[in-house]
């Protein structure tokens, strides 16, 4: 087993160490939950704070033009490219991941009128769900959301198939799926291949150029650090742009904004699926945090990602054997940066982790759920991790009568 003093070598020889103080963290808690909301770096409040004092500050509404801010969706989404393989022209940043996945939806289905099937993924998370059933009700003509498990997607795939949607890591269990093998697979019957990218942008190396993606979209506040609520962005390759249509067109997708033109032209490019006048606080936020991935390389993140997870499922089966069920893929190509465990009492385990520093979420019925973000997590955090889970199990903290109700936010 790994010792604490092992782990303190391997945090001296990571070359991502220096990164860590690029982060505003609170050096009390180990903080373990990047897949939901990743932290506050300097680059966010430099960014932001030089747009509240200088760009809007000082320039007011001629910081639309001045500081740049019409360009942000499309500059933004050119940075965003580089980490999922795309290249540039073909991202943009803008709304929500719902929303996001709305548009590009609805823009799809329009692409396939004699196709009458959505496949998804029955366990996929619940917004994108919702979001597919809402946007069939508006395709103009009767179409199905077969939600199938991921087991059985090859028998689910035929010629009125439209579109496949699925997440490429499951926010449950962390799952990574074949991002190549799927969408080739999806094209062979002639369908579109709309991915989820939410739980796998900044975490993992992506590559939509080499999987010939038609469309994807992911947030901006996970492995992005963006901030909560952070910006999505939306991938349109290139062979789309020009052909497929933003279902929710507005202003600032037109080719001439500023002509106010009473009917809709699509500005050239992905520029067409900007909708509405775009939060420029939350864009530079957003902008401030990608300057941390400017200094390393997605290859480098996904190494350190895997010998982190490594070492916390080697630690968590020598300390608490047979207490719980590891529910993530131990398979590198099935692997996103996240532990999934299973227990009857996860829900008590992890406010009493929070309780003493260290920082997880729940996600029903029974998941107790930890993120590894590379650009700040140490060897020595995961290893004191652990033993504090041990301590807590031990002393059956988790069971105090203060964590049997749950909060809004689990």
């Amino acid at each position: 087993m790994t010792t604490r003093e092992e782990c303190q070598t391997l945090d001296l020889e990571d070359e991502l160490a220096p990164l860590r103080n690029e982060f505003l963290l609170n050096y009390d808690e180990i903080y373990l939950d990047g897949n939901s909301l990743g932290p506050v770096s300097r680059g966010v409040s430099s960014h932001v704070n030089d747009v509240v004092d200088h760009e809007w500050g000082k320039q007011l509404v001629r910081g639309w033009n001045d500081a740049g801010w019409m360009a942000m969706p499309t500059r933004i989404g050119d940075r965003i490219a580089t980490l999922i393989g795309a290249h540039s022209g073909e991202v943009v940043v803008a709304d929500t991941l719902t929303i996001a996945l709305a548009k590009l939806i609805g823009g799809a289905l329009k692409l396939r009128p004699d196709r009458h099937v959505i496949v998804t993924d029955v366990d996929n998370f619940h917004s994108d769900l919702y979001i597919a059933q809402a946007m069939s009700a508006y395709g103009g003509r009767p179409i199905t959301v077969k939600a199938v498990s991921r087991g059985s997607l090859d028998e689910a795939l035929n010629d009125d198939v439209a579109l496949v949607m699925l997440t490429h890591v499951d926010f449950r269990n962390g799952e990574m799926l074949d991002l190549k093998g799927i969408t080739e697979k999806a094209h062979d019957v002639g369908a579109l291949m709309l991915w989820d990218f939410a739980h796998s942008t900044g975490a993992a190396p992506l590559n939509v150029e080499e999987a010939k993606v038609d469309f994807a979209a992911g947030c901006g506040y996970k492995y992005l650090n963006g901030g909560p609520g952070a910006p999505a962005y939306m991938y349109v390759r290139a062979l789309w742009q020009g052909v497929i249509e933003n279902p929710l067109p507005g202003w600032l997708g037109h080719a001439r904004p500023f002509d106010f033109e009473p009917e809709f032209e699509p500005a050239k490019g992905v520029q067409s699926f900007v909708t509405s006048s775009p939060s420029i606080l939350a864009l530079s936020a957003l902008d401030g945090a990608l300057d941390v991935f400017d200094q390393t390389s997605m290859n480098a993140i996904r190494a350190k990602s895997l010998h982190l997870t490594d070492l916390f499922m080697e630690l968590v089966e020598a300390k608490l054997p047979a207490t719980f069920e590891i529910v993530t893929p131990r398979e590198y190509a099935h692997r996103g940066s996240q532990v999934s465990m299973r227990h009857d009492e996860s829900y008590g385990i992890i406010q009493a982790l929070i309780e003493r520093g260290v920082i997880g979420d729940f996600r029903a019925p029974d998941i107790a759920r930890f993120g590894f973000t590379p650009l700040y997590l140490r060897f020595v955090d995961v290893y004191d991790a652990v033993e504090i889970l041990a301590d807590v199990m031990s002393s059956e903290a988790h069971r105090d009568p203060k964590f049997a109700t749950r909060n809004a936010v689990t």
